[in-house]
């Protein structure tokens, strides 16, 4: 008699939808690959992910590095395809995307699509999203966000296996050319301080070091930190002589001691921080999330944490952190810290009773005051930017990194996709230019009357003498490059689509573990449906009487992975699973018209099957 069980059979693989991959165009053409022209034929036989980002885009850099390990640990049966889809005008001009690859080190072919052509034919609406196409050609998966990048691992290992089986996988080097090295002292700077010596200390942060330059600000006098940092950015000096540096891609902060050398991590765990993950604590012990700039003011360390859209602070006599302003949010909302909403805040100044915040996604400038109140000098929101001088309720900034306190108490603002630098006086409400044809300014610091400024793409320090009348610039406004979906009055259907990837379950031990956050600009725009819950579905009811508008949307979800045995028990199941948290916001212009649709799909991860 023999007891031996059958061999099992494979497990078939999984259904997917077939949608033929819309062809790869852009007009900008294609960098990374040697000067050659792309196409999907091309790349048939391999797995690919295009990843449409735009380098503004704090959450398209987090993509990049989820997406680095992948690439390595898959390069013979994948290629990674980036195709650049611009928000503001700077970033549809070419040299911009050169010297952005370059900057964040994308090591894949990328597309330079500045008219969005291919961002409209995969239907996407939001940065960053990740298309995976198989070998054959077919789209196969979708995602927006953070957080996929263990799902679409676990996808292409399919992929492998089914294609490699059918004999439709082709293995071998991809299409990526590296472009030649160039040689120059810096490479994008980020941010410069002024040391008791009078030389300057510079965030070189695309070759992660520091650099201490002599008075002249050019010459180095030392290489700090090489093999500690990951695209440093801002530094600031604290009382005890030692500087504080935001390590943005660690997700951390150090010091660094000019007078010993010694560098110290003091905050974050190098973890990212994720929606439930602690916001206050031992410093050492809580994660943080691309800290982009830093100042001393009221007795700490302020951070401008552009990953999550908050103000934190480090204190160093208590060695701890925690959030100080900002809800998560993406937009511009002011008043209370607690209630106030940033957008990618990157630049910090301390002025007395004044913290000002250069928040570059809403092109704004805004300040924190002693009481915790937020408001806003100048900016809208993340839709309206452009070069615009006057009245500051009507001027506008494009994408600003920088902010520099001034003696007279106005303050100077590297604008850094207008290659300009602006002034913003308070006692008058007036925005001028000081400063024009520079190039992507990211920070500036006052020396003797004068201001340097950092001019990150032409790896340098520019000094200029103030002028004693500004220049006033009198141009067009711009709105962000995308078309208003059309939806039709009343009531609209808003369906979030999520599928837990495939060996993964939605992780619900500690209750609900999908959330969706709808609100609009104006206010006006809903009159129901707005608010928070734990549905990624919601019924909208949309005001006859406004015609355009922005649906902001904000949708998470966690999934763990599913460790149970084939017969769904829990026996033996891994009593700790890894978790995954998926994340996206969504800003989505809509137009109230009789012909508009009445459903509006977001994909978090998955495939609308609705269509």
């Amino acid at each position: 008699m023999n007891d031996a069980a059958p061999a099992p059979t494979p497990a078939p693989a999984p259904r997917r939808a077939r949608v033929r991959a819309p062809e790869l165009i852009g007009k900008g053409g294609w960098l990374n690959t040697g000067g050659k022209e792309l196409t999907l034929a091309d790349l048939r036989g391999k797995c690919v992910v295009v990843d449409f980002w735009t380098f503004c885009c704090v959450n398209c850099l987090h993509v990049l590095d989820e997406l680095r390990d992948l690439e390595e640990k898959h390069r013979d049966t994948l290629v990674i395809v980036g195709v650049h889809s611009p928000k503001f005008v700077h970033e549809a001009e070419h040299q911009a995307v050169v010297d952005a690859v370059e900057r964040y080190e994308v090591h894949h072919p990328v597309l330079d699509d500045p008219e969005l052509a291919t961002w409209k034919q995969y239907a996407v609406r939001a940065w960053p999203t990740l298309v995976v196409i198989d070998p054959e050609g077919y789209v196969v998966a979708q995602h927006a966000g953070e957080g996929h990048a263990n799902a679409i691992r676990t996808l292409v290992e399919e992929l492998e296996a089914e294609h490699g089986a059918k004999g439709t996988l082709r293995r071998g080097d991809g299409p990526y050319v590296p472009p030649e090295p160039a040689a120059t002292d810096l490479r994008f700077p980020g941010k410069a301080i002024t040391l008791p010596s009078g030389n300057f200390l510079v965030s070189d942060t695309t070759r992660h070091q520091l650099v201490e330059l002599a008075a002249d600000g050019e010459t180095v006098v030392r290489r700090i930190g090489e093999g500690v940092f990951r695209e440093p950015q801002g530094l600031a000096q604290l009382p005890d002589g030692k500087v504080v540096v935001a390590d943005t891609v660690n997700h951390s902060l150090r010091t660094y001691d000019p007078e010993s050398g010694a560098i110290e991590l003091v905050a974050g765990t190098g973890r990212q921080w994720w929606q439930g993950s602690p916001t206050s604590g031992p410093a050492l012990e809580v994660d943080l999330s691309s800290p982009w700039d830093v100042a001393w003011w009221q007795g700490k360390v302020w951070i401008a944490m552009a990953g999550v859209h908050q103000l934190w602070t480090y204190d160093p006599e208590t060695g701890t952190v925690g959030v100080a302003a900002g809800t998560t949010n993406e937009g511009l909302v002011d008043g209370p810290a607690a209630e106030a909403w940033f957008a990618q805040p990157s630049g910090l100044a301390a002025a007395g009773d004044r913290l000002w915040i250069a928040d570059s996604e809403t092109s704004a400038l805004r300040w924190i005051d002693a009481d915790g109140v937020v408001r806003t000098a100048v900016g809208t929101g993340l839709f309206d930017f452009g070069h615009r001088d006057g009245d500051a309720g009507q001027a506008l900034l494009q994408h600003p990194l920088g902010v520099t306190a001034l003696p007279d108490g106005s303050v100077a603002v590297s604008d850094t996709y207008n290659h300009a630098l602006r002034r913003y006086d308070p006692a008058t409400g007036e925005v001028t230019t000081l400063a024009t044809d520079l190039r992507e300014p990211s920070d500036a610091v006052l020396v003797d009357g004068d201001i340097v400024v950092v001019e990150s793409a032409r790896h340098r320090l520019t000094r200029l003498r103030l002028p004693e009348e500004a220049v006033r610039v009198e141009a067009v406004a711009h709105r962000t490059r995308r078309e208003a979906t059309e939806v039709a009055p009343g009531r609209l259907r808003l369906d979030v689509v999520f599928r837990a990837p495939t060996g993964q379950k939605l992780d619900e031990r500690y209750g609900p573990s999908t959330r969706l956050l709808v609100s609009s600009t104006p206010p006006e725009l809903l009159l129901g449906g707005e608010g928070t819950g734990t549905d990624l579905f919601r019924e909208l009811d949309l005001n006859p009487e406004i015609t355009e508008g922005v649906l902001h949307v904000s949708a998470m979800a966690a999934s763990c992975d599913d460790t149970e045995s084939d017969s769904g028990s829990a026996a033996g199941a891994n009593e700790y699973p890894a978790c995954h948290v998926h994340q996206q916001d969504w800003g989505v212009p809509v137009k109230v018209t009789d012909a508009g649709v009445s459903r509006l799909p977001l994909i978090l991860a998955g495939m609308d099957e609705a269509i």
